[in-house]
Parts: structure tokens; C-alpha cells; sequence
């Protein structure tokens, strides 16, 4: 849970996880709707999926246990190396290394390495260097602890507190002014914009909903009616009553854009009363079971837009930062203009 997501995020959701599936055993008899709909809110959904395919793996080959060597724990799904070193040691009191990305600029900088750490060679290295300290060590819990701490809290990306870090004089980096180009990170390219067009159809019987494929963005949850545009051109031009056809009274709602790892998402929002009949693949879900089908947070945005779900006290998504800085909450549904008049893609709602 923690993985690329803040603490007090995981708080929220962790208690309620464990207390609901505290053993491998009970949580690889669930279902993995249940365990998506647990884990709303944290994102990156493939770590559930995941963390559930590990629980059934645990039950299939080692008896409902979590296996305690680095080199079982690692064949588990979704648990890599750093995972696998960082349980068997830090739980198990075993000689395993770990290398994640505060370690990694801990030991560059120490020995003067200007590596990127995304590089193959530069891996090896660092994994190397790591497992030699680790058995000079009379304790691997404690130094891989203290490397972690000391990435995260001395020796930091940006401003290191360099003149309170143990290992100051001995370090490279410090000696030769070097700490501000050590690791040599490559320039991050620039994220593509996706269009994607959503209609939220909704009456006292439920809320209409779609599930999302098996592979790519918030695979396997759900979502109101998505279209999602090929290139900025069929976005131009957009029809929505062509595109939703049979379905009446489609308005704007608003627009935002969401950030993701590899992209971005430029959401523009509909709203239409349910029609009588479904087309293929959508279904009517009641209020009192939207809680059992996941939804991806971006999806929960295009509800609150679209003034559907109520916002909550404290939540991220109560409100949008305009481009002025200044914030604002979503336009209500019942004042959005009818489709076709002018655009509905108003810059001042754009929110990465």
C-alpha cells in the first residue's frame, strides 16, 4: 500500500484491510471485486490485483504461509527484490540486501558515483555494493533500516543535511562539491495527453456504470460510459448525441485533467438521464452497491463533477485548482449547457 502512495493515505485503508483478510489464507478467499472495492482511494490498482494473486500463490505452494527467504518471497506475484530483501531482513534476520531509490543516491554519493540508477550496470553495482555491507553487518535489520532513513532524512535528493550525516567524512560526493549532480538522473520526457469523454447517466433506480478491460489504465474497475478519443482531432470535433446515440438530453458538465504515470487523462464530463434500454455492457447500479464496484479516483472526480457524489471533508477531489491558482468546486450538472452549444471544455476547470 505504501508503495508510491503517502502514509497517511494508507492509513485510512490499512486497518480496515488487515482486520477484514488478516492472514494470506482469508484474503486469497476473497473475490478480487472485494479486494479492488477495499483498496479505493490508494490508486494503482495492479498492487491489489497483486497482492491477492500473492495470497492464492502463498496457499497453492506453501501452505497458507508467507514464505520468510528473500529467494521464496521474490517468486510471489508482484513482490520484487527489494520487497523480498526488505521482509527477510528486516522480519527475518536474514542477510538479504535491499536497494530502493534512497539507498541507491546514499551509496552513489558515498562513493562518488555519478550513475544513473535506472541503469543496468548501475543496479548491479548498487546491489553488490548493498549485500557486502549487509554481511559485514551485525545486523542486516538495522543497517537496512538505517540506509533507508538516512536516504529519506540526511542524505536527501534535494538540500542534504550533509553536515549531520555519519558517514560525512568518508563520503565522495561531499569531497569533491559533487552532491547535486550525484546520481546522474536522465530528463524525464514529457507525458502525452489523452482525451476521454464520459457520460454519467443517473436516476433514483442507480447509477449507469461500465467495467473497464482486463489490460491498460484502471484495468478491470468501473466507470460511467468512456470514450476514448485516438487523437486531438476526433476531440475537436465530438458529437456526443452521435457518439451516445439514442441517449437524450446529454449536457456538459465540466472538464479536468488527471496525471498519471505514463500520461495524462483530459477528462470532459457529460450528464443525460438513463435511457430505457442499456446498450451492451452498460448496467444500472443502485446507490447502496456502488460501494462493492471500484472505481478509480479520476472516476470519483468525474461523479463529483457531474455533482453525483458528494464530496467528503478533507478529500482531494472536493475541489479543482483553476489556472489562476485559485480554487473553485465543479459547476452542478443542472447548470451545464445543452451539448452542441459552444465549447464545454472551459480552461479555467483544467486540474492536473
Amino acid at each position: 500500500m505504501l508503495q508510491q502512495t503517502q502514509v497517511s493515505r494508507v492509513i485510512e485503508r490499512f486497518e480496515a484491510f488487515v482486520a477484514r483478510w488478516p492472514s494470506a489464507l482469508a484474503l486469497a478467499g476473497a473475490s478480487e471485486g472485494e479486494v479492488l472495492s477495499m483498496w479505493q482511494g490508494l490508486g494503482y490498482y495492479r498492487r491489489a490485483r497483486r497482492l491477492h494473486e500473492a495470497a492464492k500463490d502463498c496457499v497453492a505452494r506453501f501452505g497458507g504461509e508467507v514464505p520468510v527467504r528473500a529467494a521464496e518471497l521474490v517468486t510471489l506475484p508482484g513482490v520484487g527484490r527489494y520487497t523480498a530483501g526488505a521482509v527477510a531482513s528486516i522480519v527475518h534476520g536474514e542477510r538479504a540486501a535491499i536497494v530502493d531509490g534512497n539507498v541507491a543516491r546514499v551509496l552513489l554519493r558515498v562513493h562518488g558515483r555519478a550513475l544513473d540508477p535506472a541503469e543496468r550496470s548501475t543496479q548491479e553495482w548498487l546491489w553488490s555494493t548493498a549485500q557486502e555491507l549487509v554481511e559485514r553487518a551485525s545486523s542486516s535489520a538495522i543497517l537496512n533500516e538505517g540506509l533507508m532513513e538516512l536516504g529519506a532524512l540526511t542524505c536527501t535528493p534535494r538540500a542534504p543535511r550533509c553536515e549531520s550525516c555519519p558517514w560525512r567524512s568518508r563520503c565522495v560526493a561531499r569531497r569533491d562539491a559533487a552532491v547535486d549532480r550525484i546520481p546522474a538522473v536522465a530528463a524525464k520526457g514529457a507525458r502525452p495527453t489523452v482525451q476521454w469523454e464520459t457520460l454519467v447517466m443517473r436516476d433514483a433506480r442507480g447509477l449507469v456504470l461500465e467495467r473497464r478491460g482486463d489490460r491498460g489504465l484502471w484495468a478491470g474497475l468501473w466507470q460511467t460510459p468512456t470514450i476514448e478519443h485516438g487523437s486531438a482531432g476526433a476531440a475537436s470535433v465530438f458529437d456526443p448525441s452521435a457518439a451516445w446515440r439514442g441517449v437524450r438530453g446529454i449536457v456538459a458538465a465540466g472538464a479536468f485533467t488527471v496525471v498519471t504515470s505514463p500520461r495524462k487523462v483530459a477528462f470532459r464530463v457529460w450528464v443525460a438521464p438513463p435511457s430505457a434500454r442499456l446498450r451492451a455492457g452498460w448496467v444500472r447500479v443502485p446507490d447502496d452497491a456502488l460501494a462493492t464496484h471500484a472505481m478509480s479516483n479520476a472516476m470519483r472526480r468525474v461523479l463529483e463533477t457531474a455533482s453525483m457524489l458528494t464530496p467528503t471533508a478533507g478529500s482531494r477531489a472536493t475541489r479543482s485548482r483553476g489556472a489562476s491558482g485559485s480554487r473553485r468546486t465543479p459547476a452542478p450538472a443542472a447548470a451545464a449547457r445543452p451539448a452542441g452549444r459552444g465549447r464545454s471544455n472551459d480552461p479555467r476547470r483544467q486540474a492536473g
